[in-house]
């Protein structure tokens, strides 16, 4: 397999993307793979804490505009400081979240300019994008089922807001299909996982990575 890719998890809370990073990460690396995992918002001592007030400050009153920022500040200093020197060692990188969450959340559910997002986004990452966006989808419903107990501050907006979440992630996977894959996560952990194997190892395998 090529090394030095760059595969990023979507969908909203409850769909498993952490445990398919956490799945994915192990297998690379039982094909021999060198692999970099992250979280987004995370990853550094500042991101670390930008983390705590965007998903558990309900003390702050933060704007939508505010909470765009404040993700990409933290995503800034995780690209400086881990996910490009990473590539650059030819590792392969799979972070749980990435900018696509900010156009969908605060664009798309949250109703900003999803274009201003983006435009604002490329600064943030200096251009860079992933080569393959796994996004996990399943029913607003039954994802919430699956949530954790200890929700965040944007897992407890309202149901109409979680589904033009899930419109906004599905209506970027018709856009961009060459680089943004939709997977039934509605199935069990080990198959989503096989379907996930099945399309990084056609990103590994590609000549362009």
């Amino acid at each position: 397999m090529k090394q030095g890719a760059f595969v990023v998890f979507e969908g909203y809370d409850g769909t498993g993307k952490s445990t398919q990073c956490l799945k994915l990460a192990e297998w690379l690396r039982g094909q021999g793979a060198t692999v970099t995992a992250c979280a987004d918002p995370g990853g550094t001592e500042l991101a670390l804490k930008l983390r705590e007030v965007l998903q558990f400050g309900r003390q702050h009153a933060i704007s939508l505009q505010t909470e765009a920022l404040l993700f990409m500040a933290s995503r800034a200093e995780m690209v400086d400081q881990i996910i490009r020197p990473a590539i650059g060692r030819g590792e392969v990188v799979i972070s749980d979240r990435f900018l696509l969450s900010n156009i969908v959340y605060q664009g798309y559910a949250g109703k900003l300019d999803p274009e201003l997002l983006w435009q604002a986004g490329q600064l943030s990452t200096g251009g860079l994008e992933s080569d393959l966006t796994i996004i996990l989808d399943m029913s607003v419903e039954i994802a919430k089922t699956r949530r954790r107990s200890n929700a965040t501050r944007i897992d407890t907006r309202g149901e109409d807001f979680h589904n033009r979440v899930r419109d906004g992630f599905l209506a970027t996977a018709r856009r961009k299909p060459e680089t943004h894959r939709v997977v039934n996560a509605d199935a069990s952990i080990d198959t989503v996982h096989g379907r996930v194997c099945d399309l990084v190892v056609g990103l590994l395998r590609s000549p362009q990575v």
